[in-house]
């Protein structure tokens, strides 16, 4: 008993002193400036590229979530936090432009993770459609910002690039309408009828984009739509950009492009932020106590009086309006929109982020956004584009004399995204089924069920009780 408590004390006192705020503030300070350095001190030219960003980003990427958890006080935390994506990573983006482009990706798919969030984890309806409403918000701003051949160009209703933030709130009504009239016709569904329902929901409405090109050209079919409008870029963010060029010795190629991209990183950090907001806010409120007894038990809730029809349109109207805003940010940005962008893969790929965060959790669902994007535009493909870089030089393996360039293209890890993200959730369904970060009601249920699952072991096993008395 001594020699145990002697070993832990060095390591005890090690964790109480990093649970000091001063020093848990510092280190938290010197590990954002640790990863930006070295993210700013990579060369692209250097064989090892791939690898160490690989390394670096996802670290720089997750340390909101470390901040977060961290024993400081709150408004430090919200200092930090602000300095790191309005200061930190717009500097990296102005040296590396892919930094900002996987930050964007990252936000986009966070504001669908929390949308869907709001009807799976909160309402507990499980919806396998969810990406048509990310569809219909993409298609409300390119239908009247793309140059094809629609009715919109013919008949002269397209808009200017400074419509766009005024689409933002169109595209949440819309998408909000859809989800009304989704939720209309299964509000006596339940489990897997109401996914079969969904589904085919979600695939109804890209079948309804790819033909709805004739006999009156909405959407211009399976082309999609091409050279979307785009929000003008402000005076002062191009200027901005052209001043930390010269004064910080960049070497940007053309600084409209990138002040756009900035743009869009600004617009996408501003949108989910508002998302988080109203999430959290309907989550502590009597609306999310609602969705919470509906999820737990339908017949319960009823016999309490909570209004079941209502609060299920409320449901799915509200994961739908973040839906809608997204998709108008995505129709913008990708300045293309086609009925192949909005698949059945894309409702799962998203589900699956709620499902590794941790179902009916705000925190959850941005974690599970951040890993699952990391992994499917980062990762996996940075692997494959270092081991195509080993190869050309042909390096080989010391200690078992490998040549890279015996390695099998059969096995580059860029093509075994699904694989990964299959094992991803069957590791996460053994070890943690609640998810990474589980809602805490979730994590009181699943210790509870553990508890009982126990006892009722016990009770069957004699062996095991009578080992458990003489215990």
């Amino acid at each position: 008993m001594t020699t145990n408590s002697v070993s832990q004390s060095p390591w005890a006192g090690v964790r109480t002193t990093i649970r000091q705020p001063v020093v848990a503030g510092v280190l938290l300070v010197a590990y954002i400036v640790a990863a930006l350095l070295i993210l700013n001190g990579l060369d692209r030219a250097n064989l090892w590229f791939s690898f160490y960003s690989t390394l670096a980003f996802p670290a720089l990427v997750l340390s909101p979530f470390i901040i977060l958890a961290a024993p400081v006080p709150g408004w430090f935390k919200a200092t930090l936090i602000a300095l790191l994506l309005f200061v930190g990573m717009p500097f990296l983006g102005m040296r590396d432009s892919s930094y900002l482009e996987l930050v964007i990706q990252m936000c986009i798919f966070a504001g669908l993770a929390l949308g869907l969030n709001i009807v799976v984890g909160f309402a507990g309806l499980l919806d396998l459609g969810y990406i048509a409403f990310f569809a219909v918000g993409a298609y409300t701003w390119s239908m009247f910002s793309s140059q094809a051949d629609t009715i919109f160009k013919i008949n002269g209703w397209l808009v200017s690039g400074a419509a766009f933030y005024g689409f933002i709130f169109l595209g949440v009504g819309v998408a909000a309408l859809v989800g009304i009239l989704l939720g209309l016709p299964v509000l006596r569904l339940r489990g897997d009828y109401l996914a079969i329902v969904t589904l085919g929901f979600g695939e109804m409405i890209r079948v309804i984009a790819n033909n709805l090109d004739k006999p009156i050209n909405f959407t211009n079919g399976s082309q999609g739509l091409f050279n979307v409008g785009r929000p003008p870029v402000p005076p002062l963010l191009l200027d901005t950009v052209k001043g930390a060029e010269s004064a910080l010795g960049l070497s940007i190629a053309n600084a409209e492009p990138l002040a756009q991209q900035l743009l869009f990183y600004f617009i996408a950090i501003v949108i989910v932020a508002v998302i988080i907001v109203v999430a959290r806010r309907l989550d502590n409120s009597p609306i999310g106590r609602a969705w919470t007894a509906i999820r737990e038990d339908e017949v319960a809730a009823i016999a309490m009086g909570v209004p079941l029809v209502r609060m299920k349109l409320m449901a799915f109207a509200m994961g739908a309006s973040f839906a809608g805003a997204i998709g108008v940010l995505y129709g913008a940005k990708q300045t293309f929109v086609s009925p192949e962008s909005f698949s059945l893969i894309q409702s799962i790929s998203i589900l699956a982020m709620v499902i590794v965060g941790g179902i009916g959790g705000i925190r959850g669902a941005l974690l599970g956004a951040v890993i699952v994007t990391l992994l499917n535009l980062m990762v996996l493909k940075n692997l494959s584009l270092q081991i195509n870089a080993l190869r050309n030089v042909d390096f080989v393996i010391p200690i078992i004399n490998f040549h890279i360039r015996d390695w099998p293209t059969q096995l580059e890890p860029a093509k075994y995204e699904r694989l990964i993200f299959g094992l991803l959730l069957i590791v996460m369904m053994i070890f943690r089924p609640g998810g990474l970060l589980p809602e805490p009601r979730r994590r009181m249920e699943l210790a509870e069920a553990r508890e009982e699952e126990a006892v009722d072991i016990t009770a069957e096993n004699p062996v095991v009780k009578a080992d458990a008395g003489e215990a």
